[in-house]
């Protein structure tokens, strides 16, 4: 899979989990861009729904706000309702993403 040895799985709680992203030598971001190495959105998508053992049915909305560089230490705050998650994403205690998707 893509997300192989692309982080660390730093805390996990019930509504909250951290990780720390790898170096620049990944593959994500060699791709991403090999001369100014950032994290694509679709991969916190993926990595938040990995973690959580979910299934993403529909993106209700994605907001990607700054650059995420490798070696980052991220958190996922999430909030549940039924089957919609919002899940809020700092660095720093800076918002840099927000993701709402249904899970199946």
């Amino acid at each position: 899979m893509i997300l192989n040895d692309f982080y660390t799985l730093t805390c996990k709680e019930e509504t909250r989990f951290c990780v720390r992203l790898s170096d620049a030598t990944h593959p994500i971001f060699q791709a991403h861009f090999p001369n100014n190495p950032m994290v694509a959105g679709f991969v916190l998508l993926d990595l938040s729904a990995e973690i959580l053992g979910i299934e993403i049915v529909k993106i209700v909305k994605a907001k990607f706000l700054k650059h995420i560089a490798p070696l980052s230490v991220l958190w996922f705050d999430i909030q549940t309702h039924e089957k919609t998650l919002k899940i809020r994403i700092t660095q720093n205690e800076q918002k840099v993403a927000e993701l709402n998707y249904e899970k199946r």
